[in-house]
């Protein structure tokens, strides 16, 4: 008897969210009305993925009889561009994000009727510089790097460099080859806040520029070589592992949880002479540190079968010593774990004036 009650409940709780998405789409204004949804749907970054994944695999080993959630990997940007387009059983409930939201994000989703979200900093990565066992031990630094990459290196003129000795003499004569994340990435994102703008910086002119222009700033500062230098690897971070593989000079970008998953075959590239650890990252002393994040949408929560079981999953296995960690992610500080358990439970919306 007590199994058949436990069916029936589910099967009301079910019916009964499948009918609220219904409503919620309607309300939504963007089309779609009358569709319903009883799976999960996250999308995003490729950093968050892995993570996003095991979580939806713990979610339905501790929820029988639900459906497993989709999740996609489609890059932080064209994660969010999916996220913002409304609110209905036609739009993903979550945005795997591994930097935060822009406020012409948040205002996009503000324009398009997605006006309730709710941000949760899952933990913490880095970002990664790694090549082969047998590569040549590159040692960098945000100037160098910037050098390298930099379109237009402060602003005087296309890049020139061929190899890593042209930017700095203690590097080999070694033909520059990064393999990194494309512009819709939040890891290419992360890129140029933490290493290209601080690179850049070093010429005390850039940052006189930020004050005078940011557009011209930003362009400078961040705008990538188009030469074939570096080479744009799409949003399988996989692939970037298996390219340096085959090509043990060159330099590959992603997240440093990858770098964890293939240290067999890659190792670290310093930067500013400090490795990406799991220490130096979870403390912020690492240069390429960085939060990750997921974003929901409020609206989404009481329609969508379980899909605050599946945040409280995510909240239950972020710790330390938690399931999580042992994929790869660095766990947040304390302090920033239970405001972000605090956020689940209270469904505490974000504050898009905060936002950059």
């Amino acid at each position: 008897m007590e199994v058949s009650v436990h069916k029936f409940t589910l099967f009301a709780a079910t019916a009964l969210s499948v009918i609220s998405l219904s409503a919620c789409g309607d309300q939504s204004g963007s089309g779609g009305a009358g569709q319903t949804r009883d799976q999960i749907r996250a999308v995003g970054s490729s950093t968050v993925y892995p993570f996003a994944t095991a979580v939806a695999e713990l979610f339905v080993q501790g929820n029988p009889g639900m459906k497993s959630p989709i999740i996609e990997s489609t890059g932080t940007g064209g994660g969010m561009k999916l996220f913002c387009a409304g609110v209905g059983a036609q739009h993903p409930d979550i945005a795997d994000a591994s930097r935060r939201m822009k406020k012409s994000e948040f205002d996009m989703c503000a324009t398009n009727g997605v006006k309730d979200i709710i941000e949760v900093q899952v933990g913490v990565d880095g970002l990664a510089f790694a090549e082969a066992k047998n590569g040549p031990g590159y040692k960098l630094t945000p100037k160098i790097v910037y050098e390298a990459l930099a379109a237009n290196p402060y602003g005087k003129g296309p890049n020139k460099a061929q190899t890593w000795k042209d930017v700095d003499p203690s590097l080999p004569a070694i033909a520059i080859s990064v393999f990194g994340p494309p512009s819709t990435s939040g890891t290419r994102d992360s890129l140029a806040e933490l290493i290209l703008e601080k690179g850049c910086q070093s010429d005390p002119a850039m940052k006189e520029l930020k004050e005078k222009n940011e557009d011209e700033y930003k362009a400078t500062c961040t705008r990538v070589r188009e030469d074939g230098k570096y080479v744009d690897s799409g949003e399988n971070d996989n692939l970037i592992v298996q390219k340096l593989g085959a090509n043990p000079n060159a330099v590959g970008i992603f997240g440093y949880s990858f770098l964890e998953e293939n240290k067999d075959t890659l190792k670290d590239v310093p930067i500013n002479g400090i490795q990406a650890t799991y220490e130096t990252v979870s403390t912020g002393q690492y240069p390429g540190a960085r939060p990750l994040y997921i974003y929901v949408k409020k609206a989404h929560i009481a329609a969508i079968p379980g899909l605050q079981n599946y945040l409280n999953t995510f909240a239950a296995n972020w710790a330390p010593d938690g399931a999580l960690t042992k994929r790869g992610m660095v766990a947040a500080p304390e302090d920033v774990r239970k405001a972000s358990a605090e956020t689940i439970k209270a469904l505490t919306v974000l504050d898009g004036s905060k936002l950059k």
